[in-house]
C-alpha cells in the first residue's frame, strides 16, 4: 500500500522509471539479439554476394587467379552462382526480420552453403573468402543459439 495523495492517488505505484528488468530466456528478450544480428549479417553478406557475382559476370579480368586448384570453374560461372545464392541469401535475411522459423533453418543451411562456395573461391580472392566464411560461421553460431524452444 502506498501514502496516499492529497488528491487520493497513491504515492508508490510503481517501480521507478528505468528500474524494470529486462526479460531473459523467452521470445521477447535477449534471445533475439542473435537472431537480429544475425539476419542484418545475412543481408550484407548478400548483397556482397550479389555484387561480387555482377563484377565476375560482367567482367572475366576483374578477379585473377592466384594459382591451379583442383576445384576451378568458368569466372562466368562462378558469378552466376554468387548472384543467385547472394539474392536467396537476402531473402533469407528479409525473412528472418519477419520472425519465420523456416528462414531461421533457411539461414543455417545458406550460410553452410556460403562457406562451402568461399572455401571454393578462394583461388580467386583468397583474404575476401576468408572473411566471409568467418562471417557466415558467426551466422550459424548466432542463429543456433538464439533458437528458443517453446514450452506452450
Amino acid at each position: 500500500m502506498g501514502q496516499p495523495t492529497p488528491t487520493g492517488g497513491n504515492w508508490n505505484t510503481g517501480p521507478a522509471p528505468g528500474t524494470t528488468p529486462y526479460p531473459s530466456g523467452d521470445s521477447q528478450g535477449s534471445g533475439n539479439v542473435g537472431t537480429l544480428f544475425a539476419a542484418v549479417l545475412l543481408l550484407v553478406t548478400g548483397c556482397l554476394a550479389v555484387f561480387q557475382g555482377i563484377a565476375a559476370i560482367a567482367k572475366d579480368d576483374v578477379y585473377a587467379r592466384v594459382g591451379n586448384y583442383v576445384f576451378e570453374f568458368d569466372l562466368t560461372a562462378w558469378g552466376w552462382i554468387h548472384l543467385i545464392v547472394g539474392i536467396i541469401v537476402i531473402l533469407t535475411g528479409v525473412g528472418l526480420f519477419a520472425g519465420s522459423n523456416l528462414a531461421r533453418g533457411a539461414g543455417i543451411a545458406l550460410a553452410g552453403i556460403s562457406v562451402i562456395l568461399n572455401f571454393m573461391w578462394l583461388p580467386y580472392q583468397p583474404w575476401w573468402s576468408i572473411i566471409i566464411i568467418a562471417i557466415d560461421v558467426f551466422i550459424i553460431w548466432a542463429l543456433c543459439t538464439s533458437w528458443t524452444h517453446a514450452t506452450d
